[in-house]
């Protein structure tokens, strides 16, 4: 065997450097009375002898390495043996269960006349099993099952005739590696003939294999989830209005920068009749998936309530499809509102939406109106009567909707936007523009104000102007 054949190698080495070593030293340094130390005569033979120990020890490290790798390929290589060896060999370029099971079939199945099992006990799943009677046996799965707990210790352990362990490979009819909750079974009817050395070899690629595969499912799934996240993404952004309507006497513009590729963001323009459109924009809390699907369900809940008019109704009705969803700290802020162009005014109701407001001309400039919060938050409360307020419109005015990303921005002392006066005279000077450019002037404002730092919070805004 390998090993045996490893000892009697070194032993020989060492034998051979001792052997060599007398006979320099005894050749080399000649013999001499005792005062003869008190000159420098037998320094140089002294000396060459260390020289050329050290030389022989380097031949000898030398001539051990090349005699282990050539006993290590005639055992590894050859025989019996060399069938792990080159399952092992080929293990090492498998990066799924289908190129390891291929594998199996391949080297073990047909090359070796082995049956295989490879089980997960963690979901007592089969992964693998051949298709010879020994393997496919509902008596011999029971029996590993019955045999091997799912926590068993990871190593290599020999089978013998009954399916249990044995403690020596000669007595064997197969090996059991146990590694990560998962157990591979391999029965061989001349497992005994294995050199014993390629065992702890073929467990640590073995477990190389579990850690590839599972790094690569991971890579896998998040690469799913990309494009899941992706299609989300794009998804929600068609609850959104892809363009602008066309309404008499109103214009519009939007913004919406979702933080994460998705957003609880929302808004849309719905015109109601040649007088009458219906503005939305609302905020749901939190972010990710369950935000965005509670986003989803308002904008489908205003879009297909038939009375758009009954703002109270289309509240109330949003206020229960979200509680429907039985989703614990999801709620909704909004603000919905009516323009009507024929009776120059805007209808609303604020639920608990902290910035809409109108920006209106005075004789002195721009003056700022508030769209004051008239209703509790939407999703999580149980519901007071719910009303409706309203507010004149003039010919010039602009209606400015924004989430609250917008006015909590920071700058580097940490003031918010929302609080300082540049923000308030940036919308006054921005209210004689139109909706778009109205925007962009507080998108500018937005990163300016922020610095280099990331946003914290998703920026939406809808803004409409009343035409002269």
């Amino acid at each position: 065997m390998y090993k045996t054949r490893r000892r009697v190698a070194l032993m020989t080495t060492y034998v051979t450097l001792a052997v060599s070593f007398i006979l320099l030293a005894f050749f080399l340094v000649p013999q001499t009375k005792v005062n003869d130390f008190r000159t420098y005569s037998n320094i140089f033979p002294i000396v060459v002898t260390g020289v050329l120990f050290c030389l022989l020890l380097l031949a000898g490290s030398t001539i051990y390495s090349n005699l282990r790798q050539i006993m290590e390929k005639r055992t590894m290589e050859t025989g019996e043996t060399a069938l792990l060896d080159t399952f092992i060999t080929k293990l090492r370029f498998c990066y799924s269960l289908d190129d390891f099971t291929n594998l199996v079939a391949t080297v073990l199945e047909t090359q070796g006349d082995c049956s295989v099992l490879y089980v997960d006990r963690a979901t007592n799943y089969i992964l693998y099993n051949s298709p010879s009677r020994l393997a496919s046996a509902s008596e011999t799965i029971d029996a590993m099952r019955m045999n091997f707990a799912a926590d068993w210790k990871d190593g290599i352990y020999f089978l013998g005739d009954n399916l249990g362990i044995v403690s020596s490979s000669r007595t064997a009819r197969g090996f059991f590696i146990a590694s990560g909750g998962q157990h591979l079974f391999v029965y061989c009817k001349y497992t005994r003939l294995f050199d014993n050395e390629i065992y702890p070899r073929l467990f640590e690629e073995f477990k190389r294999f579990q850690a590839r595969t599972k790094t690569i499912s991971s890579l896998s799934e998040i690469s799913e989830l990309s494009k899941e996240w992706e299609q989300l993404a794009a998804a929600q952004q068609s609850f959104l209005p892809a363009v602008m309507p066309e309404v008499k006497n109103v214009s519009f513009g939007a913004y919406f920068r979702p933080l994460i590729n998705v957003s609880g963001d929302y808004y849309t323009v719905l015109p109601i009749d040649e007088h009458k459109t219906l503005l939305m924009l609302g905020d749901v809390s939190g972010k990710g998936l369950a935000a965005a699907l509670v986003m989803g369900l308002v904008m489908n809940t205003v879009k297909i309530k038939e009375n758009k008019e009954d703002l109270p109704g289309m509240l109330i009705a949003v206020d229960a499809a979200i509680k429907s969803m039985h989703l614990q700290d999801k709620y909704t802020v909004v603000f919905i509102g009516i323009i009507d162009t024929q009776k120059m005014n805007i209808r609303y109701i604020n639920a608990s939406m902290s910035d809409p407001i109108i920006i209106t001309r005075s004789p002195t400039g721009h003056r700022i109106k508030p769209l004051s919060s008239n209703c509790s938050i939407v999703g999580i409360l149980p519901l007071d009567e719910v009303t409706v307020a309203e507010q004149r419109l003039f010919s010039g005015d602009v209606i400015m909707m924004a989430s609250d990303g917008v006015s909590e921005v920071m700058n580097d002392e940490g003031v918010e936007l929302g609080d300082t006066e540049l923000f308030e005279n940036t919308i006054k000077s921005a209210a004689a523009k139109e909706p778009q450019d109205f925007i962009d002037d507080i998108v500018k404002l937005i990163f300016s104000y922020n610095g280099n730092k990331k946003l914290r919070d998703d920026v939406t805004m809808l803004v409409a102007k009343i035409q002269g």
